[in-house]
């Protein structure tokens, strides 16, 4: 049986691919359930220091969730409490390593929340993003009524979410729902290149920024600052800032080791 949910590591690089091209790799309860197990699986592995994400096929990264699946559920207590404390998603939250998406095709409801969760996002000339869920008689669940506006501002996130509409990738590239946008041909040599070059730096340090950064959305800044001098202080007695300061002096690449 073809796995739904492909993994691969290759040169320090995690590579999570979605993996039902037939229905435009639409999000189901295997999904839902191997998503957290590989994303654990990449996080404790030592030799992976970025996470690529990707679709497979030629028609979308991931057109959300599949609603063939929708069913009412027995109890709204038990379905709120699942949500509320296992659900798939946070898994993303418990990842320190970079995480990248690369995005072709539609990128549509739970997609486009894979996609907001992870790091960084890349998407291919062509590529469509929405929030289709009210015109499915639903909300987006998995992160995007909170994502999207902290990404691209409260208005904006109330018009993509509430018109239902798709974006263009020059339009998320715009507004800051993506960082790059590349032709199709090179999308994943792209998301390659950057994953690559994330992947030569001090794994620790990038780790301490990441850690940073995102903290930087839910403090003010005189505390923030402070995490920062504390990362700072922390990072100063690591050996890979020993070794960088030694390969500057000696005119040649540092080599990193993640201690």
């Amino acid at each position: 049986m073809t796995p739904i949910v492909l993994y691969e590591v290759r040169d320090n690089i995690a590579w999570i691919t979605l993996n039902r091209p037939e229905v435009m790799n639409a999000i189901s309860e295997e999904i839902r359930t191997e998503i957290p197990m590989v994303l654990a699986r990449a996080e404790t592995d030592d030799s992976v220091r970025v996470i690529v994400f990707s679709g497979a096929g030629e028609r979308a990264f991931c057109a959300g969730a599949d609603v063939k699946g929708f069913n009412a559920v027995e109890s709204l207590v038990k379905h709120r409490q699942s949500r509320a404390h296992t659900h798939w998603i946070l898994a993303f939250d418990r990842v320190r390593k970079p995480m990248i998406a690369a995005i072709h095709g539609y990128c549509l409801g739970g997609g486009l929340e894979i996609a907001l969760a992870c790091d960084i996002r890349i998407a291919a000339e062509g590529a469509k993003f929405g929030l289709p869920e009210v015109s499915r008689g639903t909300l987006p669940g998995s992160g995007g009524t909170q994502r999207l506006a902290r990404m691209v501002g409260l208005g904006r996130a109330l018009d993509i979410a509430l018109s239902a509409d798709h974006i263009s990738a020059e339009d998320a590239f715009n507004m800051g729902l993506v960082s790059r946008l590349v032709p199709r041909v090179e999308l994943m040599a792209s998301a390659e290149a950057l994953a690559r070059r994330i992947a030569e730096h001090a794994p620790l340090s990038v780790l301490l920024v990441k850690e940073a950064v995102r903290g930087s959305l839910e403090t003010d800044l005189p505390t923030g600052l402070r995490i920062e001098a504390d990362l700072s202080t922390l990072i100063a007695s690591t050996e890979d800032r020993i070794e960088a300061g030694a390969a500057f002096r000696e005119k040649r690449k540092p080599k990193f080791k993640g201690r």
